[in-house]
């Protein structure tokens, strides 16, 4: 094992070169960059936006000021992806050039885009806001699902009872039924409450999950042992 592989698998207690349904608690941008090349099969994530988020409780979101803080992990992602492979990624709409930016200087090349529609304007601004969007951006050629998917979906509220931008894990689910098949590993970087890696599970795919926060990894490992009972 090379010295980058020893010193990731010091700092997660991860034994393996090749780590899988794991938890590692950290900043990915750094914790990615000890990770090998080339061994992930789909990545499903939803980054802060950079745009200061608070909910009416009054939670907020680690490193959502600055996309500058994270976008640079998409580099790492690019490279730890497997070719002819593909990342899912939520975005902010009013920074989507710099979204567009970081994905495209990686590597990745935008193939689709996901908007689930809601029944209720989460807010109001010059609009009402009733939806919520992600890009299928492409390492390489990845082969064409046989059953693709509808690029309109309709949203599913999560109650955001564990976090204050939580994914239902039943929008998640189709993504990762359609991107990836059984065995194979399904990467959230910014893994939150861990509705990316439920879903790999439920569906029989291997998870990584990566998360900043102490607390929310705790939350994950509760909710995985639940799943898997």
């Amino acid at each position: 094992m090379g010295d980058t592989h020893r010193q990731a698998a010091e700092l997660t207690g991860v034994t393996a070169m090749f780590p899988s349904n794991e938890i590692l608690h950290g900043d990915c941008t750094r914790v990615l960059k000890q990770l090998p090349d080339a061994f992930v099969d789909l990545i499903v994530t939803d980054p802060p936006y950079g745009v200061r988020y608070q909910d009416r409780l009054g939670r907020t979101v680690a490193n959502d000021d600055d996309p500058n803080r994270i976008l640079g992990a998409f580099t790492d992602l690019y490279r730890v992806l497997k070719p002819n492979s593909v990342c899912i990624s939520f975005y902010g709409w009013g920074l989507v050039d710099d979204f567009f930016r970081a994905w495209r200087r990686a590597g990745f090349k935008p193939v689709g885009h996901i908007v689930w529609v809601k029944d209720y304007a989460s807010r109001e601004r010059f609009l009402r806001y009733r939806h919520e969007s992600a890009y299928l951006l492409a390492k390489g050629q990845p082969s064409l699902p046989s059953r693709p998917l509808d690029d309109i979906q309709t949203w599913l509220y999560s109650g955001n009872t564990d976090h204050p931008t939580q994914k239902a894990v039943r929008i998640l689910t189709p993504l990762i039924e359609t991107f990836s098949q059984s065995g194979q590993l399904v990467l959230d970087p910014f893994a939150g409450s861990g509705s990316t890696l439920v879903a790999a599970q439920i569906t029989g795919r291997r998870y990584l999950g990566i998360e900043l926060d102490q607390k929310y990894c705790a939350l994950m490992r509760e909710r995985l042992a639940f799943v898997s009972t």
